[in-house]
């Protein structure tokens, strides 16, 4: 499986787990292979609670997403799904 396969795989996996969510802009943010051939790929997207006012205009919109590390087999299976901390988490 190469690198444009996984990541379709690892966005459509993310729509669909988040599709209740209302999770939109998924987009690719990183991707790395390991050596067990696994791929990990970061996806961000954001969700309607993102929006809201209590972030009290400190954060741009554009900024205020989620970022998750999904974990590609190399059968083409997502093993994993995790948060990605951001050097802002707090």
């Amino acid at each position: 499986m190469d690198v444009k396969e996984a990541v379709a795989l690892a966005k459509k996996h993310v729509a669909d787990l988040f599709e209740e969510e209302g999770a939109v802009n998924i987009g690719l943010e990183e991707v790395e292979y390991d050596d067990q051939d696994q791929w990990h790929i970061t996806i961000g997207f954001s969700r309607p609670w993102d929006e809201r006012e209590s972030w009290a205009g400190l954060i741009p919109p554009a900024l205020r997403r989620t970022y998750k590390v999904v974990v590609i087999d190399k059968a083409g299976r997502a093993v994993s799904v995790r948060n990605r901390e951001t050097a802002d988490a707090g």
